[in-house]
């Protein structure tokens, strides 16, 4: 548990301290894919709450992620609210979509939770991909980000963007920190670990789950707004059962159990999809730009050097070697 980990809070210090360096040198491109990485970082944050602390494998986290993404159009573009309370909105339903759903999930486990949880991220793609008030297949344009004018700012501008996407970004990760270190937090670790001994013990072992997973489905659905503001645009892709597999890999070869090792899943993962597909990449290491085009098939050999050298991830793996260097050596 973070609480535990000696190396928790240096490691988040080092990912905050990096962030603010990259913003502030950062030119057009690298603001746009520092908020990127801000809200992967969140998103990734809030699935490790299930899978690292409660045991809970989602493929369908991403239906929170797409209610989050719609829930935001709709006010901003039907409603005319403004994008600060079209958000608070966005994550309402979400958590409503997780409370509704998570009363069925959470009555199995193993791969029968998997499969509700995929069922569940298919019929929102495949709502929004029939809605046509939500432009259907074609999804909806328009989202507007959030207006600063009375603090002399403006959100259009990707600096800008991207330092509250940073800062939502460290927001999530404090509460979650507090979440994970409090009795609750430590209650769905031990469900996690032995959740039959726990039942036994008087524990509403179901109500712990549900409360997790509507907390996970409600900061699935504040990314899935900031999603919607940052491109400016929503389409049903974002409830793809894919995008629930891609943010599993991030806390996966991150670390799960480790919120920091999620947050870095993100950014190894969103920066290697950016300069694996460049051409300008390889040519500066000396290879043929067309090596761009076999991208996918490079991240892939990358997860599997991950999985075989790594397989607590690389926040779990360099823990272990802080820990290992920390302890103090025997004499013979």
């Amino acid at each position: 548990m973070p609480g535990r980990d000696p190396l928790h809070l240096p490691a988040a210090a080092a990912l905050v301290v990096a962030a603010g360096a990259a913003w502030y040198g950062g030119d057009f491109f690298l603001h746009e894919v520092l908020a990127e990485i801000a809200i992967f970082a969140i998103f990734a944050m809030s699935l490790d709450l299930l899978v690292g602390y409660a045991g809970l494998v989602s493929l369908g986290h991403a239906a929170f992620f797409a209610a989050g993404a719609y829930a935001t159009a709709s006010f901003t573009v039907f409603l005319g609210w403004p994008a600060p309370a079209a958000t608070v909105a966005a994550v309402g339903c979400a958590a409503a979509l997780a409370a509704v759903a998570g009363v069925f999930a959470i009555r199995v486990g193993g791969v029968f939770f998997i499969m509700i949880t995929l069922a569940l991220g298919q019929m929102v793609y495949a709502y929004f991909f029939k809605a046509r008030e939500f432009g259907a297949d074609d999804g909806m344009a328009g989202i507007p980000r959030p207006d600063l004018a009375a603090l002399g700012l403006d959100a259009a501008e990707p600096h800008v963007f991207s330092a509250l996407t940073l800062i939502a970004a460290v927001a999530v990760w404090v509460l979650l920190l507090v979440v994970v270190r409090s009795p609750f937090g430590a209650m769905l670790v031990a469900i996690h670990r032995n959740e039959s001994r726990v039942r036994a013990l008087g524990c509403p072992v179901q109500r712990y789950k549900l409360a997790a997973f509507v907390l996970a489905g409600a900061i699935g659905g504040l990314a899935g707004s900031l999603i919607a503001q940052h491109t400016g645009f929503v389409s049903p892709d974002l409830g793809f059962w894919t995008v629930s597999g891609e943010v599993l890999i991030m806390v996966i070869v991150g670390g799960m159990g480790s919120l920091v090792g999620a947050a870095l899943g993100a950014a190894v993962l969103v920066l290697l999809r950016h300069e694996l597909s460049d051409g300008a990449f390889w040519e500066a290491i000396g290879l043929s730009a067309d090596l761009a085009s076999y991208w996918q098939f490079v991240m892939g050999l990358f997860f599997i050097a991950v999985v075989l050298l790594a397989g607590d991830g690389l926040y779990g793996r360099l823990s272990t070697l802080w820990s290992t260097l920390g302890r103090p050596r025997r004499r013979p």
